[in-house]
């Protein structure tokens, strides 16, 4: 029985099931369904709160690629992109299917992944949980009425939580799995209830897919300024990629995951999925206004059960409370989800070790060098067992979903750089003065933040003076209006300015020991814009 016909049935894909089949149902319905069910619970305000259970975020390590002669030549095997044999793989799907067949009831979405129309691909996603499928048709691109009737999918994703793996039988780690096949275009994900699978599995479809085409995928944010020029941000979580896209005088574009074409950079998605924890109206207006709103999910998040609030400041759970809505719910977003190809490139970097400036203009050599890098860091209460800044490097600021070689994408970088001549920037949001473990040592100001960021994308910040940092090499201005000038210079900044310079000279030689895995892939140039420790004064 389907309550809402499919223009292609699941059992002409070949998954046959007696469960009724709910497609293609929109929020309302859905969130009816999740409640019905007793998969949330409504807030004061009318958003969907959910509990993920024991997953708070994605298991790395139970994801698997099928490594057969479609992936084996194109896949950087690995510890991220670890490999499973077809043998294994038929046993799964196998079991999948036969779970799927007998369930009561599954929800399925039609949905877009990418949304130029030149680059998209038709991806199916069929969930046994109600709030799942919100998520997925909250988060991808969403079909007109049209589309959806002539749908045909292209990929397919099967969600089911209740499915438990058997690592002998199916050559995974645990009884929980997340496994992808290109050959097939089919990914199964099971024993998870964290909706991010779901989400960053179509980003890696789309990451092996899109440079073949040419394409750039990317793990950051865009979005467009009065001028109508674009901007997109790199960085990992924590760093301020959706806060610092999410501004009101510019036009977003997206909060997380794009491709960048010849014409355009375009969003993935059709939502977004930002971190909770610690929000505020004062610091993050435009993403709390979002979370008053019927329509956004709102995962582990505390809730007083009498009156319906909730505490975000609250992470006796996890740190990784997350909010999903429709990109919509921000106010001035771009109706296309796109915008024209970037004029300015901003690598976001937490550094917890107060060495880096807050702003610093790259070459392309170095910007390709810092890419490559992607670097962080951990900072002590954030993770168990992390008591003191600990160096990240996630390459392209996204290692964990990138499944060709690094050198793919820093060479599309380096040629999409090239080619429009976009100015590139590194923007450290993290600590100055110090460690970020030392006593009365603080963030960067927001403010300052947001300052130096407006200068260097309304083109301001060109015609400042500039000093070249003399452990990094890239260019450091010396006076910015509205910043206090002593922040530009961290190792002003240090009250012990000899324990910065042997803290610079450690971050250094971690960039240097981490880039090591990429010389042989890189010319001259980028090897060149490696940092130099500065001799430590005497």
């Amino acid at each position: 029985m389907t309550t809402s016909p499919l223009s292609f049935p699941l059992d002409k894909q070949g998954f046959p099931t007696r469960a009724t089949i709910h497609g293609n149902l929109g929020t309302s319905a859905l969130v009816e369904h999740a409640l019905k069910r007793s998969e949330g619970r409504l807030t004061k305000d009318g958003a969907l709160l959910v509990d993920t259970g024991k997953f708070t975020g994605r298991s790395v390590k139970d994801k698997f690629i099928v490594r057969d002669g479609t992936t084996e030549d194109s896949i950087n095997w690995g510890k991220v992109n670890q490999p499973m044999t077809p043998e294994h793989w038929a046993n799964l799907k196998a079991d999948f299917l036969a779970a799927l067949k007998d369930k009561d009831e599954l929800y399925v979405a039609d949905l877009f992944g990418g949304s130029q129309p030149e680059y998209r691909v038709n991806v199916r996603v069929v969930t046994q949980m109600a709030w799942h499928n919100l998520f997925v048709h909250t988060l991808l691109v969403r079909p007109t009425a049209d589309e959806v009737a002539s749908f045909v999918p292209e990929y397919t994703i099967l969600n089911l939580p209740s499915f438990k793996a058997d690592p002998e039988r199916h050559g995974c780690r645990s009884d929980t799995v997340i496994s992808v096949n290109f050959t097939e275009k089919l990914i199964l994900i099971g024993n998870t209830e964290y909706s991010g699978e779901m989400k960053k599995g179509v980003f890696g479809l789309l990451n092996y897919l899109l440079p073949a085409q040419g394409v750039m995928p990317m793990h950051c944010s865009a979005n467009i300024g009065p001028d109508g020029t674009s901007a997109i941000f790199f960085g990992l979580s924590g760093t301020g990629k959706t806060t610092l896209s999410a501004d009101a005088s510019r036009t977003l574009i997206g909060d997380d995951e794009h491709g960048w074409s010849d014409t355009a950079v375009f969003n993935f998605e059709g939502g977004c999925y930002a971190k909770m924890i610690n929000l505020s109206a004062e610091g993050e207006p435009e993403i709390y206004a979002t979370t008053k709103m019927f329509g956004t999910i709102l995962e582990n998040v505390t809730m007083d059960e009498n009156t319906r609030e909730l505490d975000f400041t609250d992470g006796s759970k996890t740190e990784n409370t997350r909010g999903a809505y429709p990109i919509e719910f921000i106010p001035n977003t771009s109706d296309e989800n796109l915008g024209p190809p970037p004029s300015n490139i901003i690598f976001l970097t937490a550094d917890a070790f107060g060495v880096l400036p807050p702003i610093a203009r790259l070459t392309p050599e170095q910007a390709m060098y810092h890419f490559l890098s992607g670097y962080t860091a951990k900072v002590a209460g954030t993770e168990i067992g992390v008591t003191e800044p600990e160096a990240t490097f996630s390459t392209c600021f996204g290692a964990a979903f990138m499944p060709r070689h690094p050198s793919v994408y820093g060479n599309l970088l380096k040629e999409r750089i090239a080619k429009g001549g976009a100015q590139c920037w590194l923007v450290n949001t993290g600590w100055s003065g110090g460690k970020a473990t030392q006593e009365g040592i603080k963030r960067m100001p927001i403010k300052a933040t947001r300052a130096l960021l407006n200068a260097a994308l309304d083109g301001s910040l060109n015609d400042a003076e500039f000093r070249e940092d003399p452990n990094f090499g890239f260019e450091v201005p010396v006076a910015v209006p509205g910043v206090d000038t002593k922040l530009l210079d961290p190792r002003a900044a240090w009250t012990d300015q000899a324990a910065y310079d042997v803290t610079a000279q450690e971050l250094v030689r971690k960039f240097i020991d981490n880039f090591a895995q990429f010389e042989a892939h890189v010319d001259e140039g980028v090897r060149k814009a490696a940092p130099i420790a500065a001799p430590i004064a005497a």
